[in-house]
């Protein structure tokens, strides 16, 4: 994987963590609840696993197709796949509900995978991890590096944004200074798909 590459994921990493419901808001809810900042940091391990569990299992699925069938056609489906999935965002924006405040670390965990997919943050990357080589440890590795990159970004964006509203800005900043990143990720998914399908 080139520099340019690890940056873009890096990037995406980053943005996706920027979103609230990607779980930093859930972990200072957590934190406000049991006014603890211990509370909030407890909360970002098992939000970031599911995270990457979404994002390394979209990429071993498209990664076994890989070696079942040919490159281009692979290619214009995951294209397909990602601009079909960022227009269904745009379209249908309710979130999965279907956890509380009161939750263990496996379902936090569980809840962050759900959220994850239905954000699509595994076929965000697809069209960078599509221009690697092909054979089944190449693959293995490149879906590890892509999740681990993109992940790392994630963790470290949330960690920012939940400590800093747990102490300094509250919740309440959300109100005064909210932009719609779900729209934005819809929108940047469906420039995804049209990278991975002239690329």
């Amino acid at each position: 994987m080139d520099l340019t590459s690890a940056l873009i994921l890096a990037g995406l990493g980053a943005f996706h963590g920027l979103n609230p419901a990607m779980g930093w808001l859930f972990a200072v809810a957590l934190g406000l609840q049991e006014r603890s900042r211990a509370a909030v940091l407890r909360a970002l391990p098992p939000i970031v696993l599911g995270h990457a569990g979404s994002v390394l299992v979209t990429l071993a699925l498209v990664s076994a197709a890989r070696l079942a069938a040919p490159p281009k056609v692979i290619s214009l489906g995951v294209a397909a796949l990602v601009c079909g999935f960022g227009v269904w965002r745009i379209v249908r924006r309710r979130h999965p509900r279907w956890v509380g405040m009161k939750v263990t670390r496996w379902q936090l965990a569980g809840w962050s995978f759900l959220m994850a997919t239905a954000h699509g943050a595994g076929l965000m990357v697809l069209p960078i991890t599509l221009r690697g080589g092909h054979g089944a440890a190449t693959l293995a590795s490149q879906s590890l590096l892509a999740t681990a990159i993109h992940t790392l970004a994630m963790f470290s964006t949330i960690t920012i944004l939940a400590v800093l509203v747990y102490e300094r800005l509250g919740v309440a900043v959300l109100r005064k200074a909210w932009f719609n990143l779900d729209f934005a990720w819809a929108v940047a998914l469906i420039g995804a798909g049209a990278f991975a399908a002239f690329s």
